[in-house]
C-alpha cells in the first residue's frame, strides 16, 4: 500500500468523493485527484489537515505505522503530567 492508496481508502471509508474532500481541504478536485494518483506529492500542510480530519497521525498516512490512532496532543500530555 502507499500513502496515495491510504488517503483514497480513508476517503472512501468516510463515504466522501474527491470533490467533498477537496472542498474540506480548500483545494481543487483535480489537485486532490493528483495527490491520490501520486502525480503530486502531498504537502505537509495538507497531510496535517488530513490527519486532523480523519483523527489519525501523519505517520499512519505515510505508512510508518499501521496503528490509525492519533498521537496525544501536546496539551493532553501537559495535562496528564500535571496529575502526577
Amino acid at each position: 500500500m502507499s500513502i496515495y492508496r491510504r488517503i483514497r481508502d480513508l476517503r472512501e471509508d468516510h463515504d466522501l468523493n474527491q470533490q467533498d474532500l477537496a472542498s474540506i481541504l480548500n483545494i481543487t478536485q483535480s489537485t486532490y485527484s493528483r495527490y491520490e494518483s501520486g502525480l503530486y506529492d502531498v504537502p505537509t500542510d495538507i497531510l496535517i489537515k488530513l490527519a486532523d480530519f480523519y483523527n489519525t497521525s501523519i505517520d499512519y498516512l505515510l505508512e510508518r505505522t499501521d496503528n490509525p490512532l492519533p498521537y496525544p496532543s501536546l496539551l493532553q500530555k501537559e495535562n496528564t503530567n500535571d496529575r502526577y
